[in-house]
């Protein structure tokens, strides 16, 4: 390009470095002429807008896996980066005090087990005196007093029963808690995924609410979007949305706004967005991405980008006037579509310019369009 402006230079000395012996107003500037120059009129077009977000990648489901009760760690059977499956053991817990309460609980229940036996015995023997008693009343051989001292041992036995069946219920219960209590001494994957971090070691004492280990799914991944409040009316549930991942060259994949957080961050003024991305994306989570929300459209100055030049640091396309010369003139170049740019700035609707500029083509220079 420097080239093409040195002869340009050439051309102007060329013209005015014969001092006096041309009369001002009747001398024919000499242009260079280059043949063969595609033009194009700049036209508006009808180019949907779109509002590009930034955000992170995470993973669909992430578990922050914790005690519910407190032990000392015994056991860690994972380490970052492995891959578990739903119900894998993964941290196992101090177990001695949970099976003592666990064999104290069964002991319980087999003692509340022998005394419903023998309540149950004690009663059926209770019955049958009974019903012996009631028929020697019927032959009135037995005193009153006898038979209602027969009755009320019938009834009390039957109570010793019910008791002893609360009993047998309650330790039941006790047997079933101590068991839960033994299951929470082994931290479990409540489904597949990977171990993203360990964050306790073997002999550390866990507490409940302390995050022990973090597990994400690798079925699906999401996309947390911030939308600046001026654009959140644009989005709704179920929008397709074109997702990017600069780190891994990903483009043009197609997410699904999955939830739209209702509340606005009083910091940003911007809302959360998530987007389901599609399954099988080869994404981890953290990385940095790009969604396009789309938004209106609207009338936009577009060029190709072969029409654009960029000499040293300046911007600018060669437009061509009504006597067919061109002028290499600045413009401000806004966003790309599909090999084609926006032009904010310095090219206004009518314009004829050069959609190709050839290597000869200086400012000033006169051109011939292609047939």
């Amino acid at each position: 390009m420097n080239l093409r402006y040195s002869s340009f230079l050439v051309l102007l000395l060329l013209a005015f470095g014969c001092g006096n012996e041309i009369e001002p107003g009747t001398a024919k500037i000499s242009r260079p002429v280059v043949a063969g120059v595609r033009l194009q009129t700049a036209r508006l077009a009808n180019q949907p807008l779109v509002y590009e977000a930034v955000g992170t990648v995470q993973a669909g489901i992430t578990s922050n896996l914790a005690a519910k009760n407190i032990g000392a760690v015994e056991n860690i059977g994972v380490r970052e980066g492995d891959q578990v499956k739903k119900g894998d053991i993964l941290i196992t817990l101090d177990q001695s005090q949970a099976k003592a309460g666990l064999r104290e609980a069964q002991a319980s229940l087999a003692e509340a087990k022998q005394a419903l036996a023998a309540a149950l015995a004690a009663a059926e023997l209770a019955t049958a005196t009974y019903e012996r008693y009631l028929s020697l009343k019927r032959e009135n051989s037995v005193s009153h007093q006898e038979f209602d001292e027969v009755a009320a041992r019938q009834r009390q036995a039957e109570a010793m029963v019910s008791a002893a069946e609360s009993r047998v219920k309650q330790a039941g219960a006790a047997v079933a808690a101590a068991r839960a209590t033994l299951n929470d001494t082994l931290i479990t994957a409540p489904q597949g995924g990977i171990i993203t971090a360990k964050l306790v070691d073997e002999g550390d004492l866990a507490t409940p609410g302390r995050t022990l280990l973090i597990l994400e799914t690798t079925g699906g991944y999401r996309l947390d979007l911030v939308v600046p409040e001026t654009y959140i009316d644009n989005v709704y549930l179920g929008q397709t949305v074109l997702a990017g991942v600069p780190a891994l060259n990903l483009a043009g994949l197609a997410g699904t706004v999955s939830t739209i957080v209702p509340a606005a961050d009083p910091g940003s003024r911007s809302f959360l967005v998530k987007v389901s991305l599609p399954e099988g994306v080869p994404v981890k989570s953290g990385m940095f991405a790009r969604g396009e929300i789309p938004l209106k459209t609207g009338n936009q100055l577009l060029v190709p980008l072969t029409a654009v030049m960029r000499p040293g640091q300046l911007t600018g396309i060669f437009v061509v006037d009504q006597e067919s010369v061109a002028h290499f003139r600045l413009i401000r170049l806004g966003r790309v579509f599909d090999g084609q740019v926006e032009v904010l700035s310095g090219l206004h609707p009518g314009d004829r310019y050069v959609v190709e500029p050839p290597e000869p083509l200086v400012d000033g220079a006169r051109v011939e369009e292609s047939s």
